[in-house]
């Protein structure tokens, strides 16, 4: 998964766990494109302070990650659904028992991961 991509999702997962001030100087570094020294200049702190704290907050979501596995589960239920689709595309063509069997397969894997 590329790098953009994936602190997106875990802002998207933990973002909401971080304070109200790592979220807005979060925002408008990664996601409104702002550059460190523009962010610095909004919010009244120095560069570096700016840079810090992104890097704080990407940590800090990375280690929320590495135990609640969110994000991973989140990839993994989609990649499982999108299966289903290319299944249920093809059920003209797969014999009806390995259907079963595969569509069996998937949903057991989405119900484990939620």
């Amino acid at each position: 998964m590329d790098e953009v991509l994936r602190q997106s999702l875990l802002y998207d997962f933990y973002g909401e766990l971080l304070t109200e001030h790592q979220r807005t100087v979060y925002e408008a570094v990664v996601q409104d494109d702002r550059s460190y020294s523009e962010a610095a200049e909004m919010f009244d702190i120095s560069r570096q302070g700016v840079h810090d704290l992104v890097k704080r907050c990407e940590k800090q979501m990375e280690e929320y990650e590495s135990k609640l596995h969110l994000v991973e589960r989140f990839q993994n239920i989609r990649l499982n659904v999108i299966r289903l689709q290319e299944l249920s595309a093809q059920a003209q063509r797969i014999d009806k028992a390995e259907l079963a069997h595969q569509v069996s397969e998937l949903s057991e894997r989405i119900l484990d991961e939620l």
